[in-house]
């Protein structure tokens, strides 16, 4: 029978024996550090100290040093290496003129070979660090011996050529050096840059043979991708692969600006052909480099589509530019479908999305101009019909200009359509591709095990990409569709109507997807409504030129958008809803202004719209459309407010009806809390208003008309919860009036208004005896109290002038007598008094 430990016991034994393994660690580096000690040679006859006895062996290791051994002899010999080629350069710069051309020639080749051929012998004894130091001085002499041969034999050569030739010689050198001593890591790596200096030089340099720099940058790269690709050494193919990328990018923007800046198809032949050849390199680089090939042939794409597209820039009218690289770009899409790796397929798919929101960009003014360009109406409404779209806008720009813009936004819908039908559906999380059946593994994310899909394979796209390129079509098409009146500068009234149509069109089409037994809740339906709804925006703003347009537009929209409502459901359907409330308050608006009505009265007309909401919400009820119309038709009554706030006797009208109106709404249990509270308010401001229309300056009529419904409402409610506090009940309602009649009769001099309100204290709190209702005697006792105060006080001021001035003290020593002999009896009759009040409500 075998006893199995808990996990605690095991987890003790556990932190037991590491603590023996970390004292018998101690005791070992305690015994070494003793060894090493003895080890020196004596000093001052000393002999090494004795060894303690195992038992008294320390327990931790020394303090370490801070630097370690190989940090400090690499910090040695970079610093010696340094001040080697320094003390090189300052020889030959400064003190070559102190010796004959012999010596001069003897000294520094023989400075050199030793410097080169040291390393061999290090080597040998595995001093590699140094043989490293000691190489790279020979390296730099040699660039001293090449400066000096061109200032004592080669004086008359030109500076950039004689560069040139060094620059290829130092290059063959340093690597014959570095394959010849393959231990040292430096010389590989310089002769790849000295490299990438011999033809943009010669370039500079000029001459009948010399090639442009654009070339002589491309040729360069050629030559970097041939080192990344078939070299052993990793760090030549790293420095290579660096090489090539800031070379060949050179050569591209080269290209790319000649391009743009070519007048004829002869001018642009050249930069196109450097662009293909630099998209031919940078494509097979990609092909053969996995780890850059993304990067790469997106370089290549773009390299591709601005060869093409310059050319064909220079045969077509202004404003077809964009058109052009379009295409090109749309063309490299079909690299998707053809015998490529992934990562090159992606790559060139990112090259071509970039061109085409570049395109998509170049538009965006034209369509901007058409959404928002009808705001400029709102400071000329109705002034004069203008003859076509462009006038309407305001806009003054060539038809050159505009021409191209649809076609651009139909271009980039279509492939928009295309990308979200025809590709692949995207791989999941875990980088599977979602596909019903089976998972097929990413290559990119399946580095052992499964085999990575075969050359030409689809590569599936992320999950998002489909839905948010189905909605970006619908919006590009839209977007073509809206700026076709004014590219083809249409009569004003078919500018408005076609807008119309297509505003309407995108609200149906986001109803019906939202529809039963379609898909609901889709990006597409959501896309749709959001497009619908800015177009009838902008084409309501667009209608403001002429009447007949306005009310045609503000008439026709309210209805065509509860008629897309109908057939919607869930957001899009209260969306729709509340839209063509707000379209009926623009038309209740445009009704008001024709016929000529001024401001205060023109707020009546407004109120029809929460008016007909608040029908529609009975008719309605509970269903999910009401809440949201009534709630966005207040904003009309709030415009009604606004516009009859210069009007007193209007604005106090307009406060009414909002009140009859929410008192309507109120009647339904399910608008009853809110819509009984905001009724109430508005009938108390209609009151102060007209009150204050009146000129009445007396609170009480300010006050009453709120006090009288309060108490109502209160003994409605008593009756129906007796349990319910008097407070609650009756004392807003009493504080209404109480409180603003005592702050005015404080201040009134005249008699009737005290006395008022000396009787209406007093029955408030008969009333709270006889009722046995708490709030009622406060409140009245404390008024009544206060008043009485008010009318007595005079009284007093007189009485206590004409008493002796012992007697207020005399009178208060009584009365803490009176107090002090009474206590008990008083306490008693307090807590009988208090029992007596609790029981009250």
């Amino acid at each position: 029978m075998e006893n199995v430990p808990t996990p605690a016991d095991e987890l003790a034994v556990i932190d037991r024996e590491l603590r023996q393994l970390d004292a018998r660690r101690g005791q070992l580096l305690a015994r070494r550090t003793w060894l090493l000690a003895a080890m020196r040679p004596p000093v001052a006859a000393s002999a090494a100290p004795p060894f303690p006895p195992p038992g008294t062996w320390p327990a931790g290791p020394r303090p370490q040093a801070e630097a370690s051994a190989p940090s400090v002899q690499n910090v040695l010999l970079t610093l010696g290496g340094i001040l080697l080629a320094v003390a090189a350069i300052a020889f030959t710069l400064v003190s070559w003129g102190h010796m004959g051309i012999g010596g001069r020639g003897a000294v520094l080749g023989a400075v050199t070979l030793a410097a080169l051929a040291t390393p061999v012998v290090l080597l040998r004894r595995g001093l590699v660090a140094t043989g490293e130091s000691v190489g790279v001085v020979g390296l730099v002499l040699l660039v001293l011996d090449a400066y000096a041969l061109h200032r004592v034999a080669l004086a008359d050569m030109g500076a950039l050529a004689y560069a040139a030739g060094v620059s290829a010689v130092l290059a063959g050198l340093w690597s014959a050096y570095g394959l010849a001593l393959p231990r040292l890591r430096t010389p590989l790596p310089a002769a790849v840059v000295a490299a990438q200096l011999p033809l943009p030089l010669w370039a500079l340099a000029g001459g009948a043979a010399a090639p442009s720099m654009e070339w002589a940058l491309l040729l360069t790269a050629v030559l970097d991708v041939a080192s990344a690709l078939w070299t052993r050494p990793v760090v030549v193919r790293r420095f290579a692969g660096v090489a090539a990328s800031v070379t060949g990018g050179l050569a591209v923007l080269t290209g790319l600006w000649q391009s743009l800046a070519a007048g004829s198809p002869a001018g642009a032949a050249e930069p196109a052909l450097l662009l293909l050849t630099a998209a031919a390199v940078a494509l097979f680089a990609a092909w053969r480099s996995p780890a850059a090939a993304v990067a790469v042939s997106v370089t290549a794409g773009l390299a591709a589509v601005a060869a093409v597209g310059g050319v064909i820039r220079t045969t077509v009218p202004q404003g077809w530019a964009a058109l052009g690289y379009l295409l090109c770009a749309t063309a490299l899409l079909a690299a998707v479908r053809a015998s490529l790796p992934g990562r090159v397929v992606r790559g060139l798919a990112w090259a071509s999305v970039a061109v085409q929101a570049a395109a998509a960009v170049s538009v965006l003014p034209a369509v901007l101009v058409s959404l928002a360009g009808p705001v400029t109406r709102l400071t000329d409404i109705w002034s004069a019909a203008p003859t076509g779209a462009r006038e309407a806008l305001d806009l003054d720009v060539p038809l050159p200009a505009l021409a191209a813009s649809p076609l651009v936004l139909a271009v980039l819908a279509a492939t928009a359509a295309l990308v979200s039908r025809r590709l692949p559906a995207g791989p999941d999380g875990n980088g599977t591709q979602t596909t019903p059946g089976r998972a097929t593994p990413d290559p990119e994310h399946a580095e052992a095990g499964p085999r990575p899909a075969a050359a030409g394979a689809p590569v599936p796209l992320p999950a998002w990409v489909r839905p948010a390129a189905a909605c970006g079509s619908l919006v590009l098409a839209w977007a073509a569709l809206l700026i076709l009146p004014v590219v083809l500068d249409l009569p004003y009234h078919v500018a408005v109507g076609w807008q119309l149509v297509l505003a309407v069109l995108l609200s149906l089409l986001g109803a019906v997807r939202t529809a039963p037994g379609a898909l609901r809740y889709t990006p597409l339906a959501y896309t749709a409504v959001v497009c619908g709804l800015v177009a009838s925006a902008s084409v309501a703003l667009l209608s403001l030129a002429t009447r007949p347009a306005t009310f045609a537009v503000l008439g026709a929209l309210p209805v065509l958008l509860i008629a897309a409502a109908f057939r919607a459901r869930g957001p899009v359907q209260q969306v729709l809803a509340c839209a063509a409330t707000v379209f009926a308050t623009g038309l209740a608006g445009a009704a008001a202004a024709a016929a000529g009505l001024q401001p205060h009265r023109a707020a009546l007309v407004l109120l029809l719209v929460p008016t007909a909401a608040a029908l529609a919400g009975a008719r309605l009820r509970r269903h999910p459309v009401a809440l949201p119309v009534e709630a966005v038709s207040a904003a009309s009554g709030l415009i009604a407010v606004a516009l009859s706030a210069g009007h007193a006797p209007t604005l106090a009208l307009v406060l009414a009806l909002c009140g009859v109106i929410a008192a309507g709404a109120a009647v339904r249990p399910e608008r009853r809390p809110a819509a009984a509270y905001l009724a109430a308010v508005l009938f108390v401001l209609a009151t102060w208003v007209r009150l204050f229309a009146f000129e009445v300056t007396s609170p009480e009529a300010y006050t009453l008309p709120v006090t009288v419904p309060a108490l109502l409402i209160g003994a409605l409610r008593r009756r129906r919860d007796p349990q319910a506090s008097s407070w609650t009940a009756y004392g807003p309602g009493l504080a209404a009036t109480l409180v603003p009649s005592l702050f005015a009769a404080w201040g009134d001099e005249h008699w009737p208004r005290p006395l008022l309100l000396g009787l209406a204290a007093l029955a408030v709190p008969l009333a709270g005896a006889r009722l046995r209702l708490q709030a009622l005697l406060v409140l009245g006792g404390a008024v009544l109290t206060l008043d009485a105060l008010h009318e007595l006080a005079p009284y007093v001021v007189q009485a206590v002038g004409a008493l002796p001035r012992w007697l207020p003290p005399a009178a208060a020593g009584l009365l803490l007598l009176a107090v002090g002999a009474t206590y008990e009896q008083r306490l008693r009759d307090a807590r009988r008094l208090k029992e007596t009040f609790g029981r009250m409500r």
